[in-house]
């Protein structure tokens, strides 16, 4: 097991590298001179150009990629060229409350996704079985900022029970420790700040989880299936075992590993395509941060976004990988 998980991750490493080459390359073939957004459009030539060499922007693009490795290496993710702030200290805020976003959305996405595909699987061909996957296939195609705006307007307009956007009680903020609210609220013993933190995250995140619960649900109940209709199911069965740890214990262990490859993928998918959602509820997250930042041609910010955003999808897939391993022995051994 060690002698895999080692191996994985230094497979990794020219995976991370050709990561940072294509965001270098993507985000400088964007047009527009971020010295030009900074000083206005009434800018001289003159100002420009001082401003374009300060940035190192006038420099050949290896010399500037190479610039870029050396300070990630050391660290350093830059300086913001839109509030002159270190990247560093800027974007673990934003990064923080879009992964409690995410957290949340698959929990919920898992809990429903993973139960609703077992039930359709155990009752195939009953009125759940097809109820469910109705619902599975609306989920799938439902647009999230219909859904977001939906839900705004019928849990928060009409019924007034959850608040419409942002993520806490502006009146009476939440003293950020690790700027994952749920956790900095308990830390304190503010209960009733937990509370409030709480009622913003559910809207986003039951409108973030409609797609991967959906998607999940549709694998589990295929997987399931097949598993279900293997000889191993039929001996269990026919020595007595009740079906609950049929369906849980067997054959949901021996099912899963697909499974969870669409939990990995999904996750992934949430960290980087939260922006809508994040839009539509007011949400402080890495997505908006981006998008923020790509209007004002701000490089380092998108760079270092977008790298953290890849960089966090991979080490996902890292991590389902070595459960894969955990559930079935025999895979290190197929690598």
């Amino acid at each position: 097991m060690l002698t895999y998980t080692i191996r994985r991750i230094f497979s990794l490493i020219p995976v991370l590298i050709g990561m940072t080459l294509v965001v270098f390359a993507i985000i400088h073939a964007i047009p527009g001179n971020p010295a030009r957004v900074i000083l206005g459009q009434r800018a001289t030539k003159e100002a420009i150009a001082e401003v374009t060499k300060q940035l190192g922007l006038d420099q050949p693009w290896y010399i500037q990629y190479f610039s870029y490795i050396k300070a990630l290496l050391h660290g350093d993710l830059g300086v913001s060229l839109r509030t002159r702030g270190p990247i560093n200290e800027e974007i673990w805020p934003f990064l923080a409350a879009t992964l409690e976003l995410t957290i949340a959305a698959m929990i919920i996405a898992i809990m429903i996704g993973v139960n609703a595909g077992i039930i359709s699987a155990w009752f195939s061909k009953s009125w759940f079985d097809y109820v469910a996957m109705i619902f599975a296939l609306i989920g799938v195609s439902m647009p999230i900022f219909w859904l977001g705006l939906m839900a705004q307007w019928a849990f928060s307009i009409e019924l007034g029970w959850l608040p419409t956007t942002g993520r806490e009680n502006v009146r009476d903020p939440v003293s950020a420790i690790t700027n994952l609210y749920l956790i900095d609220t308990l830390i304190q013993g503010r209960f009733d700040q937990f509370r409030e933190v709480f009622k913003h995250l559910i809207l986003p995140s039951m409108a973030l989880a409609t797609i991967p619960m959906a998607i999940i649900a549709r694998m589990t109940r295929a997987t399931m299936l097949e598993v279900m209709n293997s000889d191993f199911v039929r001996t269990a069965r026919a020595k007595g075992l009740r079906m609950f740890w049929v369906v849980y214990k067997h054959s949901l262990k021996n099912a899963i590993i697909p499974v969870l490859t669409v939990i990995g993928l999904q996750t992934g998918l949430l960290l980087g395509g939260a922006i809508l959602t994040e839009t539509i509820f007011g949400w402080p997250g890495i997505g908006r941060y981006i998008y923020d930042a790509i209007g004002f041609r701000d490089y380092p910010v998108i760079q270092s976004g977008i790298l953290i955003t890849a960089a966090i999808f991979v080490l996902i897939n890292l991590v389902v990988d070595l459960l894969y391993v955990l559930i079935d022995p025999r895979i290190k051994y197929m690598k």
